[in-house]
């Protein structure tokens, strides 16, 4: 895999959506309503929060998407802007940007989700294909599966012939189409995710690294799965390595670790690190991204990346 690296940019394909974020001390039961103990408003979509993940960790980073002609589509529009994000957004009219229902444990920060894409459930393998300049002259290629699965194919492939560095975050965990991991140069599942795509349970390192090799069986050049507060385990057939978690204070809010963890790695790779130095740096952005509230507004910057590997 070294032999293919390039530095440069970073292209990501995704969504965007407004985050409604409920803090409580359980979920409720189906017809049941109760009193919650906060509630917060913020930008949120997987692909829309690595971008800005990776913007502020140092990348050079285009965020390929569609939003609608609404208030939630101008708060995307800021949000890149603030964070240095360059958008390719279709502002698509007659729709409207996506949403997002988060229920966070009061006690424990864990969280539960319910995503609406909205207009990016509409992005076709044509949005990729007005793109494939921009895509063939990246350095790293990112998607997810909160946008229609054909689409990311066809940034994936877009990205593989042009010799970009390809990234799977398989999230919300779905069947993959036939040959997709294959033009995979990573992929990074949590540990659900993980168990979802291979049928392997995942509850400790050893299985994580049982899960990676299934992945590499299945197509992929190297396995990323994601462990929460044990780390990440890395295996591309010819190293398996366990990189710890990363201590940066209280836990607060998890939502938005895994796009901390993969706007971060993205970064480091495009940097030109090897990928277990960029794993350790995707795990130290999780790290400080988990220690605030919210999903975009808790990635921290370089320097507060930085002062966590140090």
């Amino acid at each position: 895999m070294q032999d293919r690296a390039r530095t440069g940019s970073i292209v990501i394909l995704g969504i965007f959506v407004a985050d409604t974020a409920f803090r409580a001390a359980r979920q409720p039961r189906m017809g049941e309503t109760i009193l919650g103990s906060g509630f917060a408003l913020g930008p949120g979509g997987k692909g829309s929060n690595q971008a800005v993940a990776a913007a502020r960790a140092g990348g050079e980073v285009h965020f390929i998407t569609r939003i609608g002609p609404d208030a939630f589509g101008d708060m995307a529009l800021r949000t890149w802007e603030d964070a240095g994000v360059t958008a390719h957004a279709i502002r698509a009219p007659r729709s409207t940007t996506g949403a997002a229902c988060i229920f966070l444990d009061e006690k424990t920060g864990d969280n539960a989700i319910i995503v609406y894409p909205g207009a990016a459930g509409q992005i076709v393998p044509a949005d990729l294909d007005a793109q494939a300049t921009l895509i063939g002259g990246a350095a790293v290629f990112v998607t997810q599966l909160e946008q229609p699965m054909d689409a990311a194919m066809r940034g994936l492939r877009l990205a593989r012939e042009s010799g970009a560095r390809t990234i799977l975050n398989p999230a919300p965990a779905a069947p993959l189409p036939d040959g997709m991991l294959a033009l995979c140069d990573f992929v990074t599942p949590n540990e659900s995710e993980a168990e979802a795509l291979t049928g392997m349970p995942v509850r400790t390192t050893q299985d994580a690294a049982r899960a990676a090799r299934r992945l590499r069986e299945m197509g992929a050049r190297a396995a990323i799965v994601t462990l929460g507060e044990k780390g990440a385990l890395y295996d591309d057939g010819l190293r398996s390595v366990h990189v710890p978690a990363f201590d940066a204070g209280a836990v607060v809010d998890t939502t938005g670790a895994g796009d901390a963890f993969n706007g971060g790695f993205a970064t480091a790779l495009a940097n030109g690190a090897d990928p277990v130095e960029a794993v350790r740096f995707g795990c130290a952005t999780a790290a400080v991204s988990v220690t605030r509230p919210g999903a975009a507004e808790a990635m921290p910057n370089i320097g507060e990346i930085r002062s966590i590997l140090e």
